[in-house]
């Protein structure tokens, strides 16, 4: 389903996500906050209303990033000066941390994002990781002897009181396998609306998206680029010659190569930058198409994941590769 954006020539889809208390369409195209190294939150704040002066309108942080309380300030702003009409133009995402995760403090800690996001609710809420660490520890990268097996029957239980309770409009996983999904739709009263998973031409979740497909869960694709920089991703996306070449041929940035693939794919998905002439880059990838040539070269590609901050003897992929 798609709708047109004001200020820009394209017609950016958007989607009802299931199970959804309002109806609420989530943007194709989402804006990501999670910075490494970490930045400060002016910085942070600036890049998120420029953001907002191109038409971004779906924005995702964590409570793990740092960046909730810059989203929110920015968001205010952009409100009380019109920049923004309403609310309701805004579709925003938080994410429940591994120290969290627990049924006791899932609502706490939900309650804990929205202050500092200055909002009464948000619009989908996600399981970081499916894996919890010991309470009330938020340590980044985590320590082996700290990461414990999460109780998915209780922590998904909280998470269906954040919903009942109008705290968030959606629930939903993040990094979750087939096994992890499997688990939680055998007693969910309110299934998982969303998997917010990598995704890059190097590695395309094939077998996670057909399940996600076949359950009614929305598929969400972060790192499309491969997270390079970071200490968890990989320099190989965009380092990828097939990928370069196209690019050059078509005259077009190699990352905007990567997101017009997952478009057309059908895959929602979250970008990332704080450079101003990338962020336009990046939502301009709906005007044209890539050859079947084109993308056929790119689905022969050599697969391997990227990235895996949780590289630990407990495997949170359960070994779907």
């Amino acid at each position: 389903m798609a709708s047109s954006l004001v200020g820009t020539s394209f017609n950016v889809p958007e989607y009802v996500l299931p199970c959804t208390s309002n109806g609420k369409r989530m943007p194709h195209l989402g804006f990501g906050t999670a910075a490494f190294p970490p930045v400060g939150s002016e910085t942070t704040k600036l890049a998120i209303l420029e953001a907002l002066k191109l038409r971004y309108r779906h924005f995702d942080t964590a409570a793990k990033y740092g960046s909730e309380q810059p989203l929110g300030e920015a968001l205010a702003e952009a409100l009380s000066k019109g920049l923004v009409q309403s609310r309701d133009e805004l579709f925003v995402t938080s994410k429940l941390w591994c120290g969290d995760a627990y049924e006791h403090r899932v609502v706490p800690a939900l309650k804990r994002s929205l202050q500092n996001l200055k909002l009464e609710y948000l619009d989908l809420f996600l399981i970081h990781w499916p894996v919890s660490t010991k309470p009330g520890t938020y340590e980044f990268p985590t320590k082996d002897e700290d990461i414990l097996p999460m109780n998915f029957n209780a922590v998904w239980a909280a998470m269906e009181e954040c919903q009942r309770l109008g705290l968030t409009k959606s629930i939903g996983v993040s990094n979750f396998s087939c096994k992890n999904l499997a688990q939680i739709l055998a007693f969910a009263n309110i299934p998982p609306a969303v998997n917010q998973v990598e995704m890059s031409p190097l590695w395309h979740q094939k077998k996670l998206r057909e399940f996600c497909h076949a359950n009614g869960i929305l598929f969400h694709a972060y790192s499309p680029l491969g997270a390079k920089g970071t200490f968890w991703g990989t320099d190989k996306v965009m380092e990828n010659e097939v990928l370069s070449e196209i690019a050059k041929a078509k005259g077009k940035t190699l990352a905007q190569i990567c997101l017009r693939w997952a478009y057309e794919q059908g895959i929602f998905t979250l970008v990332k930058s704080y450079n101003k002439e990338r962020m336009k880059q990046n939502l301009e990838i709906l005007d044209w198409s890539l050859s079947q040539e084109e993308l056929e070269n790119i689905n022969a590609i050599p697969q391997s994941r990227c990235c895996d901050p949780f590289n630990t003897i407990y495997d949170v992929w359960d070994g779907e590769f």
